[in-house]
């Protein structure tokens, strides 16, 4: 796993210019027809990056964006009318039983299918109309880290293309100069505040809600811990009950409309004895964070995180490469 994330850099790089003819050529034709709305279809890690695009897509193409319950097709075989509608599916390995029946559902029903996926060489590339390999290159650890990383980052290339935002595509220019520093951050306060923890919250808001989710989720596969990740607007609703004297949390903001509310959400928590890990720039007594475009800072805070949780994970005793029960591709049906 630590092997992997660091990696990420050289990964991003490599997607970005290898996809960029493909890219433009995507994004020409959505803007020539308009998709009326998206569909997402990942499971996992992958839908975390799918809740990226979410963000994404509705603040800057105006397109709702909506995820795939995959069981409608590939259980309860229901036929959908996504005829205009753009579907794309994330994968790592894009051999998930119920992913690719959905995927043939969603063709089926009029859907323009693009795929997401790390091996190319896998059924969803073949089911796609069009394919957007992420060029992750091998990935041993079942932990996903530089296949997350780059779905958040082709993500970000479609969509800058597809929106025509010049600012974002030249922020894509620096993002793996960018990683490189992210990656040689530490973060010493998630092992000493977490080593003999039970549970924690991690939140996000925005474009790194999806970043919290990935961080639970991380949590749970290699630390065992009992993570669950909230958007920092949705902790207010019942979750904040749990939140007493002493319990953790690592929260994740970005410098967009969304910072003040989330830094004024962990003050608020430290007020009521918490232990609050805020991940920011350029806020006191924050988890170092690298400045950049603020679509892309959560991709640059997950990265900083993933060697922290693999550093958590060998501090508990625990291989980070081999969670219990689990393998890398998971075949639901």
């Amino acid at each position: 796993m630590h092997q992997e994330a660091a990696e990420a850099a050289e990964a991003v790089a490599r997607l970005l210019m290898a996809n960029r003819a493909a890219v433009r050529s995507l994004a020409g034709e959505l803007r020539a027809q308009p998709p009326r709305a998206v569909v997402t279809c990942a499971r996992g890690s992958s839908d975390h990056a799918a809740t990226f695009a979410k963000y994404l897509i509705e603040t800057s193409a105006g397109v709702l964006t909506s995820s795939a319950a995959m069981s409608v097709s590939s259980v309860y075989e229901a036929r959908q009318d996504l005829d205009g509608v753009l579907f794309l599916a994330i994968s790592q390995s894009g051999r998930s039983p119920d992913l690719l029946a959905s995927v043939r559902a969603a063709r089926d029903a009029g859907a323009r299918v693009v795929a997401m996926v790390n091996d190319e060489t896998a059924p969803l590339a073949e089911l796609a109309h069009t394919t957007l390999p992420l060029h992750a290159g091998p990935e041993r650890s079942v932990a996903a880290t530089k296949s997350f990383i780059t779905a958040l980052a082709a993500i970000a290339q479609l969509v800058a293309a597809w929106t025509e935002d010049a600012e974002l595509e030249a922020a894509l220019d620096a993002l793996p100069e960018q990683l490189s520093q992210a990656w040689s951050l530490d973060w010493p306060e998630v092992v000493a505040n977490l080593l003999e923890a039970q549970s924690l919250y991690v939140l996000g808001r925005g474009v790194g809600f999806a970043v919290a989710q990935e961080a639970a989720l991380k949590f749970k596969e290699t630390c065992g811990l009992h993570a669950e990740g909230f958007s920092a607007a949705e902790v207010l609703h019942g979750p904040m009950a749990l939140v007493e004297r002493g319990f953790p949390l690592l929260v994740f903001t970005q410098d967009d409309p969304t910072r003040d509310s989330v830094i004024a959400l962990a003050d608020q928590l430290r007020q009521r004895g918490a232990e609050v890990m805020l991940a920011a720039t350029d806020a006191p007594g924050a988890l170092p964070a690298v400045s950049a475009h603020p679509t892309l800072q959560p991709i640059l805070q997950i990265q900083s995180f993933y060697k922290a949780v693999n550093a958590l994970s060998v501090a508990r005793g625990l291989d980070p490469d081999n969670p219990p029960h689990l393998r890398k591709v998971t075949e639901t049906v």
